[in-house]
């Protein structure tokens, strides 16, 4: 459990979550020049690491190890950060997975379902409270929630399959989709992701919600359950060409994008931005109010079913 951290006065603080691997690693060191960052990860030896990172450019770091796909850690981990004192200005939901072999979580829900959208939907909601007016809350999302997006057809997704949060939980989606393994799990999870950020700004005025389609980063760690080859490949071959390649990027790239949005001083709320940090639209689904208010609602009322204090289910 991190300790309480004292805040400097002249200086904001910018909660990251999975900030040891990728784009988000390299966007924490980039948050690391725009004041303290609070790192939100599963493992304490790379928070450990990428903390150490930060300070060594003279930047400041705490950590706080949370398992996102436990929405009862979700929980815990946003009542820590709270604790902390810290002067919050921004909230990266930056951890996610595409899991090619399935598992469930503590709750007994799908694990990819659970770690991209239910967990860090719960540690935001938790979190809102103690954030400040316009501090700035950013969701990073996918083009491969869209089934018209071009790029994401030819990568093998088929779009979203959303059904319901319940049925989503359970690892149940629409028929006729992806035959990437993980693929209809992740392209839901990241259209739920994007009707989130459209229905809170909606919501919340007094906080901004965005949302950030970094391109198709070859040298992240979201394929790491890819093949050692590939993995090489995607990171010394593929990665250094990305920014070259439409719709493509690389993970120092989508840094830069993504602390601009989370950092800039604007007003800007309920918007998409592609991986050139230009506004770009969704599918028409996740365009519309009642279906984002439906994905809002769902989730609530399946988190509800995960009191506070409960035990996780064997």
């Amino acid at each position: 459990m991190a300790e309480s951290y004292p805040a400097r006065p002249d200086t904001k603080a910018w909660v990251i979550t999975g900030p040891t691997a990728g784009i988000g690693r390299r966007t924490a060191l980039e948050l690391g020049q725009h004041g303290t960052v609070v790192l939100v990860g599963r493992d304490p030896g790379k928070l450990d690491q990428v903390e150490r990172e930060i300070q060594a450019q003279h930047g400041h770091a705490v950590s706080v190890v949370c398992d996102l796909s436990d929405v009862l850690d979700a929980r815990r981990a946003a009542a820590e950060i709270a604790a902390l004192g810290l002067p919050v200005a921004g909230l990266l939901n930056n951890a996610g997975i595409m899991a090619t072999r399935p598992f469930r979580t503590a709750q007994g829900w799908d694990g990819t379902f659970a770690t991209d959208h239910l967990g860090p939907f719960a540690l935001t909601e938790a979190l809102i409270p103690s954030l400040p007016d316009g501090a700035n809350v950013v969701f990073i999302c996918s083009g491969v929630e869209d089934p018209e997006r071009r790029p994401a057809i030819i990568a093998g997704f088929r779009g979203a399959r959303y059904i319901s949060a319940e049925a989503s939980a359970r690892g149940e989606w629409t028929p006729g989709g992806s035959k990437l393994p993980g693929g209809d799990a992740y392209a839901t999870a990241k259209m739920c992701n994007l009707a989130t950020v459209l229905a809170f700004a909606r919501e919340i005025p007094r906080l901004r919600f965005n949302a950030v389609e970094p391109g198709f980063n070859p040298g992240t760690d979201l394929g790491r359950d890819a093949n050692v080859a590939l993995r090489l490949l995607a990171k010394y071959v593929l990665s250094p060409l990305a920014p070259f390649i439409k719709y493509w990027s690389n993970p120092k790239r989508a840094s830069q994008v993504i602390t601009t949005v989370l950092t800039g001083d604007t007003d800007q709320t309920g918007v998409y931005y592609d991986e050139k940090g230009r506004p770009m639209s969704g599918s028409a689904l996740v365009r519309d109010p009642a279906f984002q208010d439906r994905v809002v609602t769902e989730t609530r009322a399946l988190l509800a079913t995960v009191p506070t204090g409960a035990s996780p289910a064997a």
